[in-house]
Formats: C-alpha cells, structure tokens, sequence
C-alpha cells in the first residue's frame, strides 16, 4: 500500500487540523464541518496530482488551447456518518463524480470493550473500471475500512482505490497494509501517536461524527 502523509509540509492544513482539535473551537459544531470540508478540498487537490490525465484541445473566445483533463471516472463514497463534512469538500474539487454512501459503526455485542464491525447500508453506483475514493475522517483501528471495502469488492472491480482519512493511528495504517491490495493508496493528512486501551486514537480530536451532527444515542 502507498501512504502519503500530506500534513509533513507545513501549510493552511495545518491550521486546519490545529482548530479541530482544540476542545474550545470545535464546541461549534458548524466550524467542525467547515474546516473538515476544507480539508477534504485539500486532500482532494493532492490527490488529484495522482490521477490520470489527457490531452484536450479547448476553444476559446480568442483561439485553441492545447491543455489536460482528468481522463478517469472517479467515484466518492463515504462511510457514515462521520464522512459526509470530508466527502463535500471533495465532491467541490471533483464535481463531475458519483457518489456512493455506506454504513459502518462498532457493534459492542457484549456491552464492554469488544467489538465487531457491522456494515449495514450500501447505495452506490458501479465502481468497475472507475477509481474509487473512500473517505472516512478517522482510521484508529482500520477494521471499518476493510469491511467497507472487502465489502464493496465482492461485486465490484475498480482500476484504482484511493484511502482519504484525516487522523489515523499507526496500528490502523498496519491494519491496513496487511489486509488490502498493495497497489491501494492511502492519504493521511495527520499521523497521531497510537490507540489506547479502547482502540480511540490519541491525541485524537473526539467523535468526528458527533462533533459534526451532535451526539447519537
């Protein structure tokens, strides 16, 4: 698997990253989603220099320019809830996607630390023979990534897969590297220093999903 850490270099990432951490700024949930959205416009353009490209030839009101397009078929999908923020700020960038929305959550079958990985809903178009983005904010454990995935594969061929998260954790990204393809991309645009005894990253930021659309029950 090919992982690319965005946040090495320092830009406005960063100062996007910073504010939804600090536990007085995302109190407010609108700003949350906002500066998640405008990290998903940044993780998109990266990405983008990654993507296959033709020549076109465009008129314009003064001549012919000779130029580039995106020459792929790119679907977004996301898991829910948490990705929808991350999931608009790529569909600004790549407008002319599809779109696709699964369902994952932790399911705690004994009311204590333990827990499986239910995949529920999935409503997507076809991924074969287009690029995949799967957008997901935080990779902690990274086993609802490869149950999305395994999940979206048994019926689907894409040409390539593209891994969007915003914080993940080291033992996720081994997670990860050890149970999907080698020729997967993942794009992280923070590394954090490890899981703790309840498989929740630190430092982390919280629950993405219920700082951006409130606590669920």
């Amino acid at each position: 698997m090919n992982v690319h850490y965005i946040s090495e270099q320092n830009s406005i990432l960063n100062h996007f990253l910073t504010q939804l951490r600090d536990v007085t700024i995302q109190k407010d949930s609108m700003r949350f989603r906002k500066n998640i959205e405008r990290i998903g416009e940044i993780m998109a353009y990266e990405l983008s220099k990654k993507l296959e490209y033709k020549d076109i030839a465009v008129q314009t009101p003064l001549g012919v320019k000779h130029t580039t397009t995106i020459a792929e078929s790119i679907v977004l999908c996301s898991i829910l809830r948490a990705g929808l923020a991350l999931h608009q700020g790529f569909m600004n960038f790549f407008d002319d996607a599809e779109n696709g929305f699964v369902s994952a959550y932790r399911h705690h079958y004994n009311n204590d630390d333990e827990f499986d990985i239910l995949v529920e809903y999935k409503a997507t178009p076809t991924l074969t023979n287009k690029s995949l983005i799967l957008i997901d904010p935080m990779l902690a454990t990274g086993q609802s990534l490869v149950a999305v995935l395994n999940k979206l594969l048994v019926d689907h061929q894409p040409t390539q897969i593209h891994i969007a998260v915003v914080i993940a954790a080291p033992e996720g990204i081994k997670h990860l590297e050890e149970n999907l393809p080698d020729s997967c991309n993942l794009w992280v645009a923070s590394l954090d220093e490890k899981l703790n005894e309840k498989d929740y990253i630190i430092p982390g930021l919280g629950d993405a999903g219920d700082l951006a659309y409130g606590n669920k029950l």
